[in-house]
């Protein structure tokens, strides 16, 4: 990328939003970027109590550790996805991004997308205090310490991204027990709440999500990052949907 262009990352705000839902979205503005139709855009949400697994399907579904009609009882979702990674958790409270990108357009290769994830999440934590860290060999995320902050699973196909990351806010870190997180065992799971002071008041979770599109826009070169807000993006979300479901 030449040092006086401008790149611009379109970030979606949807607020809450359906796992399946995001996913149609997904699959479409893939094919959209693909076609040249779109720029580069992430989609920045929550998802309702979800559980998700890798392609991976067999790992993944040993380290689901609850059967599926108890999590529905429980209110969750149990999805089983085409992304890389294992079995995670997605929630309330939980920053969602899904970056939809041409890798060849930025000049990243794969590891270095991945890297610039992680490096996002890092450095949402430290405008809060707080240390982390990438996983070591053979852990994916970020870590504080030895307790998993934010989760990386991603889908790669000619060159364009879909799915993302999650970096847990303040979500119901019960929901965690039900599962080994992204197949790593005796390792915990942690907040961003749980890891500042009590006595700091954390800005809304808007305000977060906000803050971790602006670091991902750095760490991948974007120079300008424009937000749209989901009243704005009513009418590509629902031509998007109903065209996935038609499909």
């Amino acid at each position: 990328m030449s040092g006086g262009a401008r790149r611009v990352l379109e970030a979606w705000r949807l607020g809450v939003f359906r796992y399946g839902d995001a996913l149609q979205l997904q699959e479409r503005l893939v094919a959209d970027r693909k076609a040249g139709r779109v720029g580069d855009i992430v989609l920045s949400l929550q998802h309702p109590p979800t559980y998700t697994l890798g392609k991976r399907r067999e790992k993944a579904e040993r380290n689901l550790l609850t059967p599926e009609a108890e999590l529905s009882a429980l209110g969750a979702e149990l999805h089983r996805t085409e992304r890389g990674g294992d079995v995670t958790f997605h929630g309330p409270r939980q920053a969602v991004l899904y970056p939809i990108l041409s890798l060849r357009a930025l000049g990243l290769g794969a590891r270095r997308y991945v890297e610039g994830l992680e490096s996002a999440m890092i450095q949402l934590a430290a405008l809060h205090g707080v240390t982390a860290r990438p996983g070591d060999p053979g852990e994916t995320g970020v870590w504080v310490g030895d307790r998993k902050i934010g989760a990386i699973g991603v889908r790669i196909s000619s060159g364009f991204t879909w799915h993302g990351l999650a970096f847990n806010i303040d979500p119901d870190l019960g929901y965690f027990e039900h599962i080994v997180p992204c197949g790593i065992a005796g390792k915990g799971v942690t907040s961003l709440r749980r890891e500042v002071p009590d006595e700091v008041e954390l800005p809304t979770d808007e305000a977060i999500h906000d803050q971790l599109v602006r670091c991902l826009g750095r760490t991948l070169g974007f120079t300008d990052v424009e937000f749209k807000d989901d009243s704005e993006c009513g009418d590509m979300i629902g031509a998007a949907q109903d065209a996935a479901t038609q499909s």
